[in-house]
């Protein structure tokens, strides 16, 4: 399997764009891609040699920082609220299948219960279609990002 930026960069479903998100440490670990279908985000990337363990899957601390950028980044598309930094409280993952080099992971999430000070949150990700993570997690409601009101931070809708 090619490990190539070309290779990746190429294999991108269609739909999905480049975002930026989770600052310097996603940045240098991501890149990752989003697609929005209604109200529900989607948010993917191709498992690179880099992401990858020495059995050539995606290394669990990968799934783990993308599974903590997926909750929170799907709050932000499910919510009429004002938009927060949601840190993470708590963080489970069920580790279902692997992600083998190449592959396409993609997951989505919906929020299951807000409150004043927190959200709670339950998503899956997939490998190649395939059921590989199940998540949940709970985020504090945190500072205003801006002025709270961007409400489509990876400019999706159109």
């Amino acid at each position: 399997m090619p490990d190539t930026a070309s290779f990746c960069a190429s294999a991108i479903p269609n739909g999905f764009v480049p975002v930026s998100v989770g600052g310097p440490f996603i940045e240098v670990n991501g890149p990752f891609y989003a697609r929005l279908e209604g109200q529900q985000l989607l948010l993917g990337f191709r498992v690179e040699e880099r992401h990858s363990n020495p059995l050539q899957m995606c290394h669990g601390g990968m799934l783990a920082s993308f599974a903590d950028m997926l909750l929170p980044c799907a709050a932000m598309y499910q919510t009429d609220t004002d938009r927060r930094f949601l840190p993470t409280i708590s963080l489970q993952i069920d580790y279902l299948a692997p992600a083998r080099l190449g592959a396409w992971v993609q997951g989505q999430a919906e929020i299951l219960r807000s409150t004043r000070n927190m959200i709670f949150i339950q998503g899956l990700v997939t490998a190649d279609g395939e059921p590989a993570l199940r998540i949940s997690g709970i985020f504090k409601q945190g500072p205003l990002i801006g002025d709270g009101k961007d409400h489509d931070p990876f400019l999706l809708r159109s």
